[in-house]
């Protein structure tokens, strides 16, 4: 029965999108391609790269330095008093935790930056792929990865791409 329902409910997609290609056009975008080669996208991931990579060198810092005092201490164990042990341990201990929560606080605040950048390139893309389509008579655009099958001549990457470096050359963002 459930085969049945999708068989047709896929039938009725193929239907309707019939319809819709006799009447009016239809074009599909690679969205990724624009954001990666574009000199605005390649904008964008170089600056998200080159920042991961700054904070990647602090984390890997700091883990060193931690690691290095949790060696010291254990080698110190034999040595001090078990109270003054356990004393440096918690205080190791809240270092590791501190560290931890700002490492992540880190990780959002670039992960933010980075879907608000994104956010922000596809928001200067609507209105370039609006008149795209107004000029063009297109009366659909289709991200590419929600398309199974279609004809390479109904891609418009390329277009857009050209459009969007003449028109889009630098996104801001911090």
């Amino acid at each position: 029965m459930n085969i049945r329902k999708n068989f047709l409910f896929y039938l009725s997609l193929i239907f309707f999108f019939t319809s819709l290609l006799s009447a009016e056009q239809i074009v599909y975008i690679n969205i990724e391609k624009i954001m990666k080669e574009s000199k605005a996208g390649k904008q964008i991931i170089e600056k998200i790269t080159k920042s991961n990579e700054i904070n990647i060198n602090k984390f890997k810092k700091i883990e060193e330095n931690l690691r290095s005092q949790e060696k010291d201490l254990l080698a110190k164990k034999n040595v001090i008093s078990e109270d003054e042990f356990q004393k440096k341990y918690e205080k190791l201990k809240n270092e590791i935790s501190e560290y931890r929560a700002k490492r992540q606080n880190i990780i959002n605040e670039t992960t933010k930056k980075r879907i608000e950048a994104s956010a922000e390139f596809s928001n200067r893309i609507k209105p370039i792929l609006g008149d795209y389509a107004s000029q063009n008579d297109i009366a659909i655009i289709v991200q590419k990865k929600n398309i199974i099958m279609g004809k390479k001549e109904l891609d418009i990457t390329d277009d857009i791409l050209k459009i969007v470096d003449k028109e889009i050359s630098k996104i801001k963002f911090d």
